[in-house]
């Protein structure tokens, strides 16, 4: 019995001993020679096909997997799992076991176990056990040749450096998966927005129809829409076949109103196209221009606020490393100029992709994989100041992450951001991700001595209410809603223009739907704007919006009403300026002038009065003279223009024919006022 029970505990020490050791494949270890026979062809399996230009390490992994059932203590054989699975980038942290236990049974096992080793503690945010990794790597090649691999260890070292300091001040986010109405169980990535995400578009691999056969392995790219209605998304929908052809069609950009569309066809070798909203429907898609297009790999687009300028992605000959940022503008006759790259202080030896200009008009969102970032792709922020671009900025953890962080689009609110990610827990492949900014952390108020000796004898709480947290907001306005005829409510095609009043500069032209006549415009703080809105056989309808540097976030919904150019009709003319007390022009004054003086031109026959109102502060009489020498003046400027007397005429009408109470300031402001009347047409 005592020898038995020795037995036993020899062969467990033995056993025990197998599991630290390495354990070869060979008929010392595996007498049954089929078994070994059937182990080693699928391991030859495998690396066959290892060896193909593009392996697939799924199926590679299959076939070591059935040679690690009869022996899981071999380090070569575990290494090769953990190389599948790392290099299919499905799961990488699913290497690490392997890896582990292969440098545990030979820690020579491969001459990169080490870097392996430190890019799955770098992934699952182990920084320091990664760098100590990455040192050792570094230290087996001492006495080797070193080449770039040596360049890109030391910076991964960096990337595990800054990692350490950003989990430090973690952003206070809400990330949440957008649900089943826009993911499935295929990849979904790529989103962008109008600003003020009332549409989302995406490109999806999902199959067009069911028991749809994939073609090499996997499903063509596709564009697919959803609207927010409610707060809410509805189900996503295949954008139609005008956009989405037989082949691969991803969506890049999205103009702010979502009038203009740049979307992805072909492989790597593929174009950038240009759709517009016809109504309910997209335009036949246009190959952007050669300034735009080149041989090479055009990777990514977006519109500035104003339409003007077009960012997007190249590794073309010439830049500062793989693929750069460029810019280019578009004149008012549709031609593109030369593009510019955006420079050193933007653009790396490395790679930046991914780019998105923010309706702010002056704030760039871009991943990188060359400055700053804690792995993989990082997304960075820069803005336009005093004519350069700043250095750009991490926009910090748990946003961005170790592995690859693309596809960033943010709201002209600044409060949500979307962008598409791949982590446990989603529908399946990588899947759309709405990012909430919380702003920062509300400070927690203690209950005082007196307080806390209180509640002992009456315990209720009394409340305290902690200050209110501001989310830093972008400095803009969003300008929307719809264009419509003022008799029959039915939507106008109309063009929309944006003048710089101070510098009287056309900024932008926009067109609202033809179907629905909805517009957006966007409207960076620091700007007196005028808006003028046209239609054919309407009358302009102005706008005007004096926004200061300091003008936070905020969204005007306004339904414009367009007057048909018939007698009796009288226009507002917003963008009139007179300095206080006086009638003589302001400089400000004159596009809107100009405006008038176009209509006039294109309308010989027409006939027009001029009157001037003000609000019921001062004399009846002094309102009356002012008002009168205010519309003498404009009629003066259309004169010195070049239209004849006979043409205009003007009153002064003081606060006699007010449109709004005079009891409050903004009504007062409505009533200080310039308009026209079409006395013949």
């Amino acid at each position: 019995m005592k020898k038995y029970v020795l037995f036993l505990i020899v062969i467990g020490i033995y056993s025990s001993s197998l599991m630290s050791q390495n354990v070869e494949f060979n008929r010392d270890n595996f007498p049954n020679r089929s078994v070994l026979r059937e182990a080693i062809k699928n391991i030859n399996s495998g690396e066959k096909i290892l060896k193909d230009e593009y392996p697939n390490y799924q199926a590679a992994q299959e076939f070591f997997m059935l040679a690690y059932k009869l022996n899981p203590n071999n380090a070569d054989l575990n290494y090769k799992i953990g190389y599948c699975i790392f290099n299919d980038k499905t799961s990488r942290l699913g290497s690490l076991p392997y890896f582990e236990k292969a440098y545990k049974l030979k820690p020579d096992v491969a001459l990169d176990i080490q870097y392996y080793l430190a890019q799955n503690y770098h992934i699952n945010y182990e920084f320091d056990k990664a760098i100590n990794y990455y040192r050792s790597y570094l230290n087996s090649l001492s006495g080797k040749t070193l080449n770039d691999s040596s360049a890109e260890v030391y910076k991964k070292i960096n990337e595990c450096e800054n990692g350490k300091i950003l989990i430090k001040k973690e952003e206070r986010v809400f990330i949440d998966n957008m649900g089943t109405e826009i993911n499935t169980a295929y990849d979904e990535y790529g989103p962008v927005i109008t600003a003020d995400e009332s549409v989302l578009m995406f490109t999806s691999k999902r199959p067009l129809v069911v028991n749809q056969r994939p073609e090499r392995g996997d499903y063509f790219e596709n564009v697919y829409i959803s609207n927010r209605k409610d707060k809410k998304w509805t189900l996503s929908e295949n954008i139609g076949k005008t956009l989405n052809t037989d082949y691969h069609n991803a969506v890049k950009a999205l103009s702010n109103d979502g009038q203009q569309l740049i979307i992805y066809r072909g492989d790597n070798g593929g174009d950038l196209f240009l759709s517009k909203a016809s109504g309910d429907s997209w335009s036949k898609p246009s190959r952007l221009p050669k300034q735009i297009n080149t041989n090479y790999h055009e990777a990514s687009a977006s519109f500035s606020y104003d339409g003007k300028t077009l960012y997007f992605v190249s590794d073309k000959p010439g830049g500062l490393g793989g693929h750069d940022i460029y810019q280019t503008k578009v004149d008012n006759r549709g031609n593109w100029s030369d593009p510019v790259n955006l420079g050193g202080t933007v653009n790396t030896p490395y790679e930046e992709i991914s780019v998105f200009a923010h309706p702010d008009g002056k704030s760039l969102y871009f991943s990188s994989n060359g400055h700053d970032n804690i792995g993989g792709y990082d997304i960075f922020k820069t803005t336009f100041e005093n004519g350069i671009w700043t250095k750009p900025v991490n926009i910090g953890f748990p946003i961005n992450t170790t592995e690859n962080d693309v596809f960033f689009v943010i709201s002209a609110s600044g409060r949500r951001a979307y962008y598409s990610s791949t982590k446990d827990g989603g529908y399946g492949g990588q899947d759309i991700y709405v990012i909430t900014f919380l702003g920062p952390e509300k400070l927690f108020v203690m209950n005082g001595e007196d307080n806390l000796l209180a509640n002992k004898t009456n315990p209720i709480r009394e409340k305290f209410i902690a200050p209110a947290v501001i989310i830093e907001e972008t400095s803009l306005t969003l300008l929307k809603g719809i264009v419509v005829d003022e008799k029959t409510r039915n939507p106008i095609l109309a063009t929309i223009e944006l003048y710089d009043n101070e510098k009287n500069e056309l900024l932008a032209s926009f067109q609202s739907n033809s179907s629905t006549g909805r517009y957006l415009v966007s409207l960076p703080s620091g700007k007196n704007y005028g808006i003028a809105v046209k239609a054919d056989k309407y009358l302009f309808h102005s706008e005007n919006f004096i926004l200061p540097d300091s003008a936070k976030y905020q969204e005007i919904e306004k339904e414009i009403t367009l007057k048909k150019m018939e007698v009796g009709q009288r226009i507002v003319l917003r963008n009139i300026f007179f300095d206080f007390d006086k009638s003589s022009l302001r400089t400000e004054s004159t596009t809107e002038l100009e405006n008038l003086l176009a209509l006039l031109k294109e309308n010989s026959k027409m006939k027009i009065e001029i009157s001037g109102h003000t609000d019921n502060v001062g004399s009846a009489q002094y309102n009356k003279k002012l008002s009168e020498s205010r519309a003498h003046s404009v009629v003066n400027y259309l004169k010195s223009k070049g239209i004849t007397a006979d043409r205009l005429s003007f009153a002064g009408f003081g606060f006699d024919d007010p449109i709004a109470p005079n009891d409050t300031e903004e009504g007062r402001q409505l009533n200080r006022r310039t308009e026209f009347k079409v006395i013949q047409n």
